[in-house]
């Protein structure tokens, strides 16, 4: 029987609330088949696509079977990038939000003290890249006695990136007792080989239905010439007028041209790529989700790890060279039941390419002509208007999930010997709040965050103002993020 709504799993009030909240309704098929048998302990190896939901299909059954009160990470999941950790982590903490389940990303080029003061909280989840994540095994800033749960995340990706080696050295930390999940768009041998040594009598499960690419896109093919490629970039924007758009080049010197074009003809754009500071990146794709802008241009490096459900338009500036490419680049569009458009520019020289991609994705690309100077004058004042106006997102989750949260500040910490129950028993006593309004608690050694749920944050904050925690007046602010 396959599941018709999340109602019909056996999972507690607070992640119901948090799904209805996140607008999940109707499982995809990959959460219908893994969620129950994740639920019943069971080791899984899914072969599944990118934008199938994946990320829901174990984050749900993680955050159920957490235990809150144990302060130990319970769960590691391992990613190949740095954005799909960050991705990823932002996931569980919106399904596990009314659970109060913590998860933390660690990976390469941010401090590693950082990541080591948030490892001392209380953490249920721990999110990371390989190298990382063995880095905080090494120097004993990881705890892996209590962890019940593995999940290899894009586990062909591991392999291109040469992380396998890692990710053994990792699993041979672990407890034997604990249950081993692994996802993955193709099954290469190595990856075969590593689930059937590390895994117990693992069941199979292929997500196949929707082709390899998702049935929601509308994908196109346009011939043209590299010298007349930006001519037709903003042909094909005015003309397709997008809500939001992913331009997609080959290097970071085609990303920097495009970039700057564009900025020249004012559009609202940005860029990313791998020559970016790792600071910036994250902010790029946070201003994206969040809409300050309507144009992204990008590397691959975006392709894995960006989730939004309102990208309306793909253009693939340059043919990817690897067949997978073109299915994670156009895999960004007509996510969560919403069209989308994939076109990609292709000069005489990529024929041989657009084959590979076509034999990939069993079917032909159909190849549609460049705008005409009549369509192009005919769209120019609505998309001149649009282009004024501010990106409206509909669906950015994360907001919605913390609509009604208000992150709190105060003055003190450990080195005041407060600690959480604190906090819970002094909030849990202002009239008309209880403990189901308090959220994740943050104790850090000179100050606290301490997030305030279900809108009443306001209510909180007041009454916070004249009260005393373990019989000390602390500051209490709204918390800057």
């Amino acid at each position: 029987m396959t599941k018709r709504s999340f109602a019909d799993y056996h999972v507690s009030d607070e992640i119901k609330r948090a799904l209805a909240v996140l607008k999940y309704e109707t499982p995809t098929e990959v959460q219908s088949k893994v969620i129950p048998l994740s639920m019943e302990n069971q080791d899984l190896i899914v072969k599944s696509q990118t934008g199938s939901g994946k990320t829901a299909s174990f984050g749900i059954p993680v955050c159920e079977m957490m235990e809150w009160e144990e302060k130990k990470p319970q769960a590691l999941i391992l990613t190949p990038t740095r954005e799909l950790a960050v991705q990823v982590r932002e996931d569980i903490t919106n399904i596990g939000r009314f659970k109060r389940i913590k998860a933390v990303a660690v990976y390469g080029k941010e401090p590693f003290t950082k990541q080591k003061e948030e490892l001392k909280q209380k953490t249920h989840v721990v999110v990371g890249t390989p190298g990382r994540v063995m880095d905080h095994i090494q120097r004993e800033t990881l705890v892996l006695d209590q962890i019940k749960y593995l999940i290899i995340d894009e586990a062909d990706e591991m392999l291109n990136r040469g992380f396998i080696d890692e990710v053994e050295e990792i699993i041979k930390e672990l407890p034997l007792e604990r249950v081993t999940m692994v996802f993955s768009a193709t099954l290469p041998k190595d990856v075969e080989n590593l689930c059937h040594k590390y895994m117990k009598d693992p069941i199979h499960i292929e997500i196949e239905s929707t082709g390899v690419t998702a049935d929601t896109i509308e994908h196109f093919v346009m011939e043209v010439k590299e010298e007349e490629k930006i001519s037709l970039l903003k042909d094909v924007t005015v003309v397709e007028n997008p809500d939001s758009c992913l331009i997609f080049c080959r290097t970071k010197e085609h990303v920097d041209a495009v970039y700057s074009e564009l900025e020249k003809a004012k559009y609202s754009c940005e860029r990313l790529h791998g020559g970016l500071e790792q600071e910036d990146r994250f902010a790029v794709m946070e201003g994206f989700k969040l809409g300050n802008f309507r144009y992204l241009v990008a590397t691959d490096v975006a392709a894995r790890g960006i989730d939004i459900d309102n990208v309306t338009l793909v253009i693939n500036y340059d043919v990817p060279l690897e067949k997978e490419s073109y299915v994670h680049r156009t895999g960004r569009t007509g996510r969560a039941g919403n069209r989308g458009k994939a076109i990609t520019f292709s000069t005489p020289f990529e024929g041989k390419f657009m084959k590979a991609i076509e034999k990939y994705i069993g079917f032909e690309i159909p190849a549609i002509e460049a705008p005409s100077h009549l369509d192009v004058a005919g769209g120019k004042a609505a998309f001149e208007e649009k282009l004024s106006g501010r990106r409206v997102v509909r669906n950015n989750k994360t907001a919605r999930i913390n609509q009604d949260i208000m992150k709190l500040h105060f003055s003190g910490g450990k080195k005041k010997k407060i600690r959480a129950v604190d906090f819970v028993g002094t909030i849990a006593k202002i009239p008309g709040v209880t403990a189901d309004d308090i959220g994740i608690i943050t104790i850090h050694d000179h100050m606290s965050y301490v997030d305030i749920l279900n809108g009443k944050g306001s209510l909180v904050l007041q009454a916070m103002e004249n009260a005393t925690i373990k019989g000390k007046k602390l500051k209490v602010s709204k918390a800057i993020k």
